[in-house]
């Protein structure tokens, strides 16, 4: 099986009149392998998979696993809070080409513990020998993956690697503790890599990365490499384009971080509506501040 580690962006989904944008969404797996991104993580949360068709997020996975032409892994997002559809997205996923998947635990459901491990068991028997990335986002799902059901996850040869993006170092800490070198984390929290790196993490799945793809590359190289110093210095300099991107509901900031700076427009579909205009300010002025953006 591949390894998922380094710098991995989840990336944004264009829209050109309800439709994806085929050639925006090249243009963009162009640029995040120019800027030094080692991983593409298509149909996320960033990417507004709950939002788009079945055909629409497995059209979207092949046109990146096309257009990066086994430069860099590709892992398609394929999670769902019904496994028998997660099952169905991760063949699609497979179908598409890609190196792995992201699954996150089942929303709105709120399975229990149990219920969660079982979900991840019945996904990787339907799929063996395929790569699974498990994401736990509590704070949009409503559930969280603890740090015994992580063990008790590293049982299924397919679980690889966990996306942990509840932003506690203690729960890296737990983790690592509890699987050691077994399950390989990744960050999914911006605010937090070098921490995270720090506590046994591999790498980001970063949304900031849409826009800066070679600062967040450099910052989790440095941190990966114990280069503590420049770790901390891209850390704090980037601190302002984070939180810039999350000041209204994502990816609607990043998406018109993407379009100021020409790569695709900045159309979202509902219930998520574009970045406000005071907001919108703030981080075109912070991505020029950056040298990310001219003019």
């Amino acid at each position: 099986m591949k390894t998922f580690e380094g710098s991995m962006t989840a990336l944004a989904t264009p829209f050109r009149d309800g439709a994806l944008d085929e050639p925006a969404y090249r243009a963009l797996v162009r640029q995040q392998i120019e800027g030094g991104t080692r991983v593409l993580v298509p149909m996320g949360t960033t990417g507004e998979a709950v939002t788009m068709t079945a055909d629409e997020r497995a059209r979207a996975v092949k046109v990146v696993v096309e257009e990066a032409k086994g430069r860099v892994t590709v892992v398609g997002g394929a999670g769902s809070n019904s496994t028998a559809e997660t099952i169905e997205g991760v063949r699609r996923v497979r179908e598409a080409g890609a190196d792995g998947t992201l699954i996150v635990t089942p929303y709105y459901n709120k399975p229990t513990q149990a219920g969660l491990l079982e979900h991840y068991r019945a996904v990787a028997k339907a799929h063996p020998g395929f790569p699974i990335i498990a994401y736990n986002v509590p704070g949009r799902t409503g559930v969280d993956l603890l740090p015994d059901t992580v063990l008790r996850l590293c049982d299924i040869p397919e679980v690889v690697a966990l996306k942990e993006a509840t932003g506690s170092m203690p729960r890296a800490i737990d983790i690592l503790e509890k699987c050691g070198d077994r399950m390989t984390l990744l960050s999914g929290d911006d605010f937090t890599v070098l921490p995270f790196i720090a506590c046994g993490g591999k790498g980001v799945i970063s949304v900031s990365s849409n826009v800066a793809p070679r600062m967040m590359a450099d910052l989790v190289a440095a941190a990966l490499a114990g280069n503590i110093a420049v770790a901390r210095d891209l850390q704090v300099r980037m601190n302002e384009l984070h939180r810039l991107l999350f000041i209204e509901a994502s990816p609607a900031p990043v998406k018109w971080g993407l379009h100021v700076m020409g790569l695709f427009g900045p159309e979202v579909r509902l219930p998520l509506v574009q970045m406000t205009e005071p907001n919108a300010a703030k981080l075109r002025d912070t991505l020029r501040q950056l040298g990310l953006l001219t003019g």
